[in-house]
């Protein structure tokens, strides 16, 4: 199955305007992709250099996984998990491609979490068939605000302010995740670097999980955990997250 790259673009502040992506242009397309490829009346495909590009979703709720790399398990100090450690980021954390990440000053330190993501196509929840609800892969950032993850003793404070869940830069359907290396640059310096290979729940292990507990809506972004080498954010930085065949999100840093 060859990949299907999609991108989501602010339309004059009109919100987003979808398109396909063929090599160096985007083809708009009259609504999301998961409810059918249909081309925008009269419009001509545009190049895609320069577009202000979007998040790849319009998520009801962000699910992540938390612990889901054995490295990372190692050096947050937990046991394996016997089944996804799930919890939730509001939609309101969700950041564009290219969108300061705000450090807020009630925390001394902010990590980066370097992730595969994937977008849901259809609905699914409970006493659902959860098979082929997956539409497509991005990357995202689950910023986390360590000390106050490590004070409070649950997460929704330290995962849940403004711009922690940076995502995008597009949506890739078809994506080959299976052993797609992972790899997150501060200031072009690596900091994480691992496979999804190396994942302890796979893409549809997680999303199976999900749907057996709450209703996923298309447009929903779940995060599927992040390895090893969580470092801090530092204002001035930038944060880079590749996934191979994903893509590239890129974010500076700011108080």
């Amino acid at each position: 199955m060859s990949a299907t790259v999609y991108a989501r673009w602010n339309q004059g502040g009109h919100g987003g305007l979808w398109g396909r992506v063929e090599g160096a242009r985007v083809r708009p397309l009259a609504q999301a992709p998961w409810l059918g490829e249909q081309p925008l009346p009269g419009a001509q495909a545009l190049a895609l250099a320069g577009l202000p590009l979007m998040a790849p979703c319009s998520p009801s709720k962000i699910v992540a996984v938390g612990v889901n790399y054995r490295d990372h398990a190692l050096e947050m100090g937990h046991t394996l998990p016997a089944e996804p450690l799930l919890f939730l980021k509001p939609p309101s954390a969700l950041a564009h491609p290219g969108q300061p990440i705000r450090l807020p000053a009630v925390s001394k330190r902010v990590d980066h979490e370097a992730e595969l993501a994937f977008v849901v196509g259809r609905r699914v929840g409970p006493g659902m068939p959860a098979q082929g609800a997956i539409f497509g892969y991005t990357c995202a950032n689950d910023v986390t605000a360590r000390d106050l993850q490590k004070a409070d003793g649950q997460w929704a404070r330290a995962k849940g302010f403004d711009t922690f869940c940076p995502a995008g830069p597009f949506l890739v359907a078809g994506a080959d995740v299976e052993e797609a290396a992972i790899v997150c640059r501060v200031n072009g310096q690596e900091r994480q670097k691992s496979s999804t290979a190396q994942l302890i729940f796979k893409p549809q292990q997680i999303l199976e999980a999900i749907a057996s507990v709450m209703t996923l809506e298309p447009g929903d972004l779940v995060l599927t955990g992040t390895p090893g080498g969580i470092s801090p954010l530092l204002p001035g930085d930038v944060v880079e997250v590749f996934v191979h065949g994903v893509g590239s999100l890129v974010n500076p840093v700011a108080r």
